[in-house]
């Protein structure tokens, strides 16, 4: 009966063989805190998001009625023998959240749903409902039918209702106007035959022209120049004209209408890229000239509570609320208060303090939109949930991981299980028992290398407990500058009129908390100079059907060579050509979206998951077909393609990249959109580092290129770091690393805090000097943790 109830205490795991996983067993105690270890690409995931959360995911859904589960994604059981002890998951990923244009942090972290309660009880002139303080409520009125039940007679009857929404009817919430210009639109100089409309797709002879020239409106022979008024206003601005072409009735919209609704309601980063250039090209976005951006019609404007309207209060920035919330008084409303001073608390304690409640959700970056959901968890009343973290530190500066830490012992605290994927020794060092996997990546991985505590681990000759404590020293001799990159008056978002001056031919950290401004600087001052490349997390834009070895342009040359020695056509090789299954369309599955709701997947049953066609796997090169070929991880590719029998030069340039930027693991046919923001980055820095252009990039600008890698692979990082700058090149790299600011030759911080309380730049100098600078009154958080962790404190 005792080891029963000890069961009931413990996450069971036996026989688990998800990805790379190799049979492994492991239990994991409930009610602690477990930090899972390891490198990239050792299990980590598969073991805590791919099995536990998964298996955790399917048996609620289980739960639910037949008919519920029929609109839901079909789950897969995990690959494991045993799973006992599950709670549900909750995931807290670093998953972007929603680019609903009508998101903002406000609305996504359910502030604003209380800021509206509050408003509509106490703001004067007060409005009513908590809809009329909502910009996503429009402003109607009309008839509803209702029925009255009179005795034994029903009779309907017309009532006029209103619903007093927040809406600017102008921009329709959206606090954007949009302006195109019509010079991109049309040639004036050509008729419609001669070309004359320059929107994609729109070719002379095709259905979209014809539609026009062929409606009865124009002559398709005459230049738009020459157009009367009503012939322009017909082309470019009319809509909902009912016409007849070829003897079919259609509905006629102008070429404006037409773009507003085919290309400016889709999300930009899903246009293929010619058509995005052209958007960015004809559509100007500005402020919506009514609303002043702020999203609400002038009601909701005009109604303020403690001197504040509510759109002025989602403009501060979120560590100002505090003040305004202490000036409410009314006993009446003081639970709400109470409730709403805790959530922005919470905001300022987890270091995103400095955002607004008014910011567009699709803005914040992974680690910022991973803290704000935590923010929501942390105000839940459930207990003895299962809390999965995936590396929650990104984006962290040190000073701010200790506010983490105590946030993900607090989820503890409440008595539920917390299960933590990270590589920071801060985050590791508080867990109460830690799970690390190994020894190495990919099919080198996969294995339980320790289970224990921290001081066990620290002990232990895994890689992990090797480099747990490494320390960089700082550098006594750095690089000479070979010139400056001048950046005057910097003013865009919290920056304070900032002068700076860049240092060439060597590496420079740009060091500061979390929202001091540190890539609003650089980016916004650098990116678009000449022979300035920005190498950032990103997503690669792409589909599933994009992988590295097609990023890389290393597929072209591997297609051919299979190509040559089996006399066959290069297109065999391509599952986006005539060598795809034609089930699948070479994807390799079945992806059904199911619109609102997740969309399901699942391997194509023709092809197996392997995207072609069964003929062409028949080929071989050097033993393997081409499948075979794209499932190698980079450090067996390079052995295949290098030093093997398959020796292609094309492919040898660029594959050794791939693993001198930290990347051995990962298979060359791995769809791009499951890779990591790190592991993008990476992927983009050896694409440049291999291409011939890369010498026409002088400059390079990392954003956190640490982000992701094991503690043992930061100092692979540093070595690449250093060989670009021997060879010439001015490396840039934004950081909050101890290790990179320690390596660096120069260091520029800026600060002191975040938001309105940063923005400037608070130190310039090598980082010896910025260790030195600790002893000083006025010494930055920078400096302060930058000595702590080269004394190895």
């Amino acid at each position: 009966m005792q080891h029963q109830a000890d069961n009931h205490e413990l996450i069971r795991v036996q026989g688990a063989r998800e990805n790379n996983l190799k049979d492994i067993s492991v239990d994991i105690p409930k009610r602690r805190l477990t930090v899972f270890t390891g490198v990239s690409g050792s299990g980590k995931s598969s073991l805590v998001f791919s099995t536990i959360a998964a298996e955790s995911q399917r048996l609620i859904n289980e739960t639910y009625s037949a008919f519920v589960q029929g609109f839901m994604p079909a789950m897969a059981r995990p690959e494991v023998d045993v799973l006992d002890g599950l709670t549900t998951a909750i995931i807290v990923d670093q998953e972007r959240i929603g680019a609903n244009p009508r998101s903002t942090v406000g609305t996504v972290s359910d502030i604003n749903a209380k800021l509206r309660t509050l408003f509509s009880r106490l703001a004067q002139p007060n409005l009513g409902s908590t809809n009329a303080y909502s910009f996503n409520v429009a402003s109607i009125s009309g008839k509803g039918a209702v029925t009255i039940d009179k005795g034994t007679d029903k009779q309907v009857e017309r009532r006029t209702f209103t619903v007093n929404g927040g809406m600017c009817p102008h921009c329709e919430g959206m606090g954007t106007a949009t302006d195109i210009d019509i010079a991109e639109v049309v040639d004036e100089s050509k008729s419609l035959n001669e070309g004359a409309i320059t929107i994609p797709g729109y070719k002379p002879g095709g259905w979209s022209v014809r539609f026009y020239s062929e409606s009865g409106y124009f002559d398709p022979d005459k230049a738009i120049a020459d157009f009367s008024e009503d012939e322009r206003h017909y082309l470019l601005y009319a809509e909902g004209e009912k016409i007849v072409v070829n003897g079919t009735n259609m509905t006629f919209d102008g070429l404006i209408p037409r773009i507003r609704r085919s290309f400016l309601s889709k999300d930009r980063d899903a246009m293929q890229k010619h058509v995005r250039e052209f958007v960015d090209r004809a559509v100007v976005y500005t402020q919506c000239p009514e609303c002043a951006g702020t999203r609400l019609n002038a009601a909701a404007r005009g109604s303020s509570l403690a001197g504040l309207s509510i759109a002025e209060v989602c403009a501060l920035q979120i560590s100002d609320l505090l003040d305004w919330l202490a000036r409410i008084d009314d006993g009446g409303v003081g639970p709400l208060v109470r409730s709403l001073t805790a959530d922005v608390q919470a905001f300022v304690d987890i270091g995103l303090g400095y955002l607004s409640l008014d910011r567009s959700a699709g803005s914040l970056s992974g680690g910022e939109a991973q803290r704000i959901k935590l923010v929501r968890h942390l105000g839940s009343s459930l207990t003895d949930v299962t809390y999965i973290f995936d590396e929650p530190t990104i984006g962290l500066h040190p000073h701010d991981i200790a506010a983490m830490n105590g946030l993900l012992i607090a989820l503890r605290d409440k008595g539920n299980t917390v299960l933590v994927v990270e590589h920071k020794p801060e985050t590791i060092r508080i867990a109460d028992h830690i799970v690390d996997l190994g020894p190495g990546a990919g099919t080198a991985g996969g294995e339980i290398c320790f289970i224990g505590s921290l001081d066990q681990l620290t002990a232990s000759d895994t890689l992990t407990g090797r480099h747990l404590n490494d320390r960089s020293q700082v550098k006594k001799t750095t690089r000479e500058p070979t010139g400056h990159l001048e950046i005057r008056g910097a003013t865009t978002h919290n920056l304070r009129d900032v002068d700076v001056d860049v240092p060439m031919g060597v590496i420079t950290a740009i060091t500061g908390v979390a929202g001091s401004g540190k890539s609003t600087l650089i980016a916004g001052s650098l990116r678009r100079r000449d022979g300035v490349i920005m190498i950032d997390q990103a997503a690669i834009k792409g589909s599933r059907r994009s992988n590295p070895a097609t990023y890389t342009g290393m597929l072209e040359p591997i297609r051919k060579a299979f190509a040559k020695v089996n006399g066959v056509k290069p297109a065999l090789f391509s599952a986006n050509s005539e060598g795809a299954c034609p089930v699948c369309n070479g994807a390799g599955i079945i992806y059904s979206d199911l619109g609102m709701m997740a969309g399901m997947s699942a391997p194509c049953d023709v092809c197996e998951g392997k995207g072609f066609q069964a003929e062409v796997l028949d080929y071989t090169l050097a033993g393997k077909n081409i499948r075979e070929v794209l499932d190698l991880p980079v450090t067996a590719a390079i052995d295949y393609f290098v030093a093997g029998e398959a020796r292609i030069p094309a492919v040898s340039k660029i594959i050794g990249h791939l693993d001198e930027v930290g990347l051995g693991y990962v298979s060359l046919g791995q769809p791009l959109t499951t890779l990591s923001g790190g592991e993008r980055q990476r992927l983009k820095l050896a694409a440049h580092l291999a291409a011939k252009a890369a010498d026409s990039a002088p400059v390079i600008i990392l954003d956190e290129p640490t982000t992701g890698l094991h503690l043992a692979d930061v100092e692979n990082l540093l070595d690449m770091l250093d060989r670009l700058a021997d060879a010439g090149k001015t490396v840039i790299v934004i950081e909050h690393h101890q290790a990179v600011m320690a390596h660096s030759d120069w260091v520029i911080d800026l600060g002191p805090g975040a938001g309105h309380d940063g923005g400037r730049v608070v130190f310039e100098g090598t980082p010896e000097q910025l260790v030195a600078s600790v002893s000083r009154p006025n010494a930055t958080l920078t400096a302060q943790h930058l000595a702590a962790y080269v004394s190895g404190v």
